[in-house]
Order: C-alpha cells, then sequence, then structure tokens
C-alpha cells in the first residue's frame, strides 16, 4: 500500500513546532551573520519552512534567497555549512536527537507565480467571468 504524502494537515503538531523552531534557529543564524561565508553574508535568505521527519532526526529546510538570485550558489554555500547549521541547532534546541539538516530550494513561489500567470491569461479570463445560463441568451424580441 502506498504511503501517503505528507501535508502541514496530516503533520503532528509536535512535529511543526519543532519545525518552526528549527527554522527560527537558521534564520536568527542568517539574520546575525553568524556563517562565516561572504555569499551568505551578502545575499538575504528567507528560511520559508522546516519540514521535520517523523523520528525528528531529520529536517528538510526550505530556502528562496531574496528576488531568487543566485539561488544554487546560496544553495550551495548553506550545504557547505551544514555541519555548523546542525550544531547550532542541537545546541538551541536541546532535543535527544540533533536533527541532520538538508537545504532545499522553497519551488512554492515559483509555482504561485505560475498559477498567478494561468488565471491572468484573457482565455481563462473569459472562462472565469460570470457564467452564463443556458437559456439567459440575449434575445432580440424586445420582452
Amino acid at each position: 500500500m502506498a504511503r501517503q504524502p505528507s501535508t502541514p494537515e496530516t503533520r503532528s503538531v509536535r512535529l511543526l513546532k519543532v519545525g518552526e523552531q528549527v527554522r527560527h534557529v537558521i534564520s536568527e543564524l542568517l539574520a546575525r551573520q553568524e556563517v562565516h561565508d561572504a555569499l551568505l553574508s551578502a545575499r538575504a535568505v528567507s528560511v520559508t519552512e522546516v519540514r521535520m521527519s517523523p523520528d525528528l532526526r531529520h529536517a528538510s529546510v526550505f530556502v528562496k534567497p531574496l528576488l531568487g538570485v543566485d539561488e544554487a550558489a546560496v544553495l550551495k554555500a548553506l550545504r557547505t555549512h551544514t555541519a555548523y547549521f546542525q550544531r547550532e541547532v542541537a545546541g538551541k534546541l536541546k532535543l535527544k536527537y540533533a536533527a541532520k539538516v538538508n537545504f532545499l530550494a522553497d519551488e512554492s513561489f515559483d509555482v504561485a507565480s505560475r498559477i498567478d500567470s494561468l488565471l491572468s491569461d484573457p482565455r481563462v479570463s473569459r472562462d472565469l467571468g460570470s457564467p452564463r445560463v443556458s437559456g439567459d441568451e440575449d434575445d432580440d424580441s424586445g420582452e
């Protein structure tokens, strides 16, 4: 039987809380420029979401550089300093296990932009306009 994909509605409250705490720690480290990397210091990076595995041993950290500039280079720099982030998260959260951090590009903004462009297409706008009921057509009978 196939396992259902994890969505925010199906994850436990504990997973969501720990993920949010990890997000805050990593965001704070990046905002205070505590990571000694010239590229990360020069770029504003948003940590949009952290998804924890059910056993809290793995954290998928979704990041997006400001305006999406140099996304590949920023991801590489973050992955280079993974050990530092793991050590800081473990030290500040005092969990039973130190979570293994995996940095991933956040594609949700790109997907939202694509959906927005599709919805603003004139052909779609025409279809989304006020629906006409059959028999409601304009006729020139003067009634």
